[in-house]
């Protein structure tokens, strides 16, 4: 297995409706670039992993246990295991860039589409 890879060359993986992440896994965390669509939603939901992000573009609503912001490129946020979060996408989508700690091996059942050009630079 080669240290580095090409985001356009990784499967994405449909998260939610709306939400395709590219996975990069490791040992002790999980690399992940994730494509939002306009408006789109991201249910309330929790899970073991720490979660540490930022917006690489576009803009969320987010809401992390019981705080809200609104975060365009340049932002990030921290969830703590175990913590309720949602977002929602701004009207011209977002893409981010999350890290889980430890990997997100429970992404390994979802369904996987064919690599394709990112939609970003």
């Amino acid at each position: 297995m080669s240290a580095f890879d090409r985001l356009d060359e990784v499967a994405p993986l449909q998260l939610f409706p709306g939400f395709l992440a590219r996975a990069i896994h490791g040992e002790e965390l999980t690399l992940a670039v994730v494509e939002i669509d306009p408006d789109a939603d991201l249910p309330e939901h929790h899970h073991a992993n720490e979660q540490f992000g930022l917006v690489i573009s576009g803009s969320l609503h987010f809401r992390v246990g019981d705080e809200e912001q609104e975060l365009e490129a340049g932002e990030t946020w921290r969830i703590s295991s175990g913590t309720p979060h949602s977002a929602r996408a701004g009207a011209d989508g977002a893409v981010v860039l999350d890290v889980f700690a430890p990997p997100r091996t429970d992404w390994q059942s979802l369904a996987t589409s064919e690599p394709q050009s990112p939609r970003w630079p």
